[in-house]
């Protein structure tokens, strides 16, 4: 029988109801003192259960770990308890959730730190511009981490892995993608350290298996997934280069021995087909290497997400704005009914309007 996106799908253990997901998507809604989950931010979720996993929007492990404001944090007992609400009503509807664990390294601003540089692998700015209170500021260059910083950063997202479980998800997902802290560790252009976390690949990569193994102590690494893009390039500050393939094969490689959840890989964001060194098609490039999940994502629909999935090149596919348009997005699919289109003016305001109230077709 051919392998379809409405099929069931046991995720090393956790059996979900079908295999389309719920992208981890940022929408700066926890606007409040402490930075915490709210019912509004529930409501959100349980309005989108019908995913057979939903992962959150990342979540910050600390306040070290702060890149733009009004993004609800996992590191206080309020953020807790904020997101206790969440898993609660998504629960309440059947639904799976992870929460996705964040660390946003260089791309951040001193005015989200107290004046203070941010934490990165080293002192090269992204260039970006940083949502402040004040509003979009240019990035500026980081403070590089010490190697007592990257040991309490292992430590923060150990802590924050626990306080998940603590309320209530059913999994967490480390944010190793899109040009955040462990990108920023990955790639040459970012990491210009001469220790043992700069240099060679296994150097780059030191960090992301020294939190999975952090993680270890305190929960079931088949709860646990990883969310990769290994053809960024010229987004976040990030460069492919001469070691990309090598650098991700081998910590794909490497993931096969730690049993997790699966794996959240991304096809290149831009046009990489001239660029040699890229990894062109990310999907089936790794279902050679990685004998686990793979969780595909990047510009799905209906039809392409079928294919990917039949073809065997993944095993979940994850969608991102389209879940923003439509929370009943499986049963839209599921009886071809036409898709609501994004109000991207609403991504990232405060308020219900293009968060909440959003029509469905029951």
């Amino acid at each position: 029988m051919e392998k379809t996106i409405f099929q069931p799908y046991n995720l090393n253990g956790a059996s979900v109801s079908n295999r389309i997901v719920m992208a981890p998507m940022t929408r700066a809604r926890a606007d409040n003192e402490k930075n915490a989950a709210t019912g509004m931010i529930a409501k959100y979720y349980e309005q989108r259960a019908s995913a057979g996993l939903i992962i959150t929007e990342g979540t910050y492990i600390s306040k070290e770990a702060v890149g733009f404001i009004n993004v609800p944090g996992i590191y206080a007992q309020a953020q807790l308890d904020g997101w206790r609400l969440v898993t609660e009503a998504v629960h309440n509807k059947d639904g799976k959730i992870f929460a996705q664990l964040w660390h946003t390294g260089a791309y951040s601003h001193p005015d989200l730190h107290d004046g203070k540089k941010p934490l990165a692998p080293s002192d090269v700015n992204p260039e970006q511009q940083v949502f402040t209170p004040e509003g979009f500021k240019p990035s500026e260059a980081p403070q590089p981490m010490t190697i007592q910083d990257i040991r309490q950063t292992v430590e923060d997202f150990k802590n924050a892995a626990s306080n998940a479980f603590e309320a209530g998800f059913d999994g967490v997902e480390l944010h190793g993608a899109n040009g955040y802290l462990l990108q920023q560790f990955f790639s040459k252009n970012s990491n210009l350290r001469t220790d043992e976390y700069g240099g060679n690949v296994e150097n780059r990569a030191r960090i992301l298996f020294e939190i999975l193994d952090a993680i270890k102590e305190v929960a079931d690494l088949k709860k646990v997934g990883v969310r990769l893009n290994p053809s960024l390039n010229g987004i976040m500050g990030i460069l492919v280069d001469d070691e990309t393939i090598e650098l991700y094969d081998y910590i794909v490689t490497r993931l096969n021995s730690y049993d997790l959840a699966y794996i959240h890989l991304i096809e290149p964001f831009t046009d990489v087909s001239n660029i040699p060194q890229a990894i062109q098609e990310v999907a089936k490039h790794f279902r050679k290497i990685y004998i686990g999940t793979i969780i595909i994502n990047r510009g799905f629909n209906k039809e392409t997400a079928s294919k990917v999935i039949a073809d065997g090149d993944a095993d979940l596919v994850s969608f991102g704005v389209p879940f923003i348009a439509n929370p009943d997005l499986v049963e839209r699919f599921k009886n071809n009914a036409p898709l609501n289109a994004p109000d991207q003016d609403t991504f990232y305001t405060p308020g219900e309007k293009g968060y909440t109230d959003y029509p469905t077709i029951s």
